[in-house]
């Protein structure tokens, strides 16, 4: 889960990383009266920030420095619903303004390559970044992070040291990067990154900007996590399957797709995305991954396919199933029971491959339910080319 900034900006000053006082808003007038309290702190001037979960803010326009109230609100007038890269901005931040003498950049990431994490820091930070890790990546130091030991002093040293900062700056900067390796590890988060790590002209050293991504597969460890969600951005169809305990990811094409196992649905995306190609010049791609699990019921596969079949880009279905732990006949069950109980509303067909355990029985629940929208195949291969030609028409 990306957390918006305002929410990063929480969780490092909980954890001791030096920030500026901020606070959210939702209308003009919230972001007046925030930037009257706020920019007592700096002479009045604060700057309004677009809160979404992308980059590039700056450059669109989405973060602008106020110097008085009025300025502010009608900074935050403009701001609220702006369009920045396909997200709608509902929030703007009001940040207390800073007298900025130097921008640099850190961040601290999992390095799945190399089973550790990745500490990356440069003395240039600011909106090109990104251009400077291709144009001069000798510019941005890169250190492995031992998970064991984290980021204590010597490591922190190591990693000014390699960034090329003066003894007096990285003197500054080492403390923070302890801070920052506290939110890394107790927030289980798998990016924390900050940019710009500002030095002011009173020679502190600021996490101006922070994002943090935090690890979902940690979420039963950091209940406090369920506060964070952004509900109003968060996808409706990942949204009812994660309330209905459904392992689910919504993607850009036409074709459903449900397996039992991780591996077996992520074989299922390649045969539909050949099939695609070859059958119907790549007009048919998978809708999303959405694995049952190995133990699976059949209220699990009705679950599965209700949320499917909501998608309204979803054009045809492909269910593919391996019986192991859940059986055939539980997974033809499963549609039968789905099917009946949408009733109507199911109008997109379905293409069935059933393997392994109870086949035989399974094939035949599915024969003699004699369901106009459903198809079963003998392949994997024969069913994902009958799905991708169902959605491609």
């Amino acid at each position: 889960m990306d957390l918006f900034e305002y929410q990063a900006r929480d969780m490092f000053e909980r954890h001791g990383v030096p920030v500026l006082a901020g606070k959210t808003a939702t209308t003009p007038a919230e972001a007046k009266a925030a930037a009257e309290e706020i920019g007592a702190k700096s002479g009045g001037v604060t700057v309004v920030k677009a809160q979404v979960k992308t980059g590039g803010r700056g450059k669109a326009g989405g973060v602008k420095v106020a110097k008085s109230a009025d300025e502010a609100e009608k900074y935050a007038n403009d701001i609220l619903g702006m369009d920045i890269k396909g997200h709608t901005v509902r929030t703007v931040m009001i940040a207390q303004g800073a007298k900025i003498a130097e921008e640099y950049y850190f961040s601290l990431l999992l390095d799945r390559a190399n089973r550790a994490y990745l500490a990356m820091c440069s003395k240039e930070g600011g909106m090109e970044i990104e251009q400077l890790a291709v144009e001069r990546p000798e510019a941005l130091a890169k250190i492995s992070v031992d998970p064991n030991t984290g980021i204590d002093e010597a490591k922190a040293k190591e990693i000014v040291d390699a960034a090329g900062f003066d003894t007096e700056t990285g003197a500054k900067i080492v403390p923070v990067l302890q801070k920052l390796w506290d939110v890394y590890r107790g927030e289980d988060a798998t990016l924390v990154e900050v940019n710009p790590l500002v030095k002011t002209e009173d020679g502190e050293i600021i996490a101006l900007d922070g994002k943090v991504t935090l690890d979902d597969n940690a979420s039963f460890r950091q209940p406090e996590h369920a506060a964070l969600v952004d509900e109003a951005a968060e996808d409706p169809l990942e949204a009812k399957a994660k309330a209905l305990g459904l392992n689910y990811v919504k993607l850009d094409g036409n074709v459903g797709i449900i397996g039992n196992g991780a591996g077996l649905v992520m074989s299922t995306l390649d045969v539909v995305a050949y099939a695609g190609q070859d059958h119907t010049g790549g007009v048919s791609k998978p809708a999303n991954f959405l694995d049952i699990g190995g133990g699976a019921s059949a209220e699990v596969m009705a679950n599965g396919l209700d949320v499917i079949l909501g998608d309204d880009q979803v054009k045809s279905v492909f269910v593919n199933v391996f019986g192991g732990i859940t059986a055939c006949d539980a997974v033809a069950n499963g549609i039968v029971g789905a099917l009946k109980t949408l009733g109507d509303a199911a109008t997109k067909p379905l293409v069935v491959r059933l393997d392994g355990n109870n086949v035989e029985e399974g094939r035949a629940i599915l024969a003699e339910f004699d369901h106009p929208l459903v198809t079963v195949e003998a392949t994997m291969d024969g069913a994902a080319r009958k799905a991708a030609e169902l959605a491609a028409k």
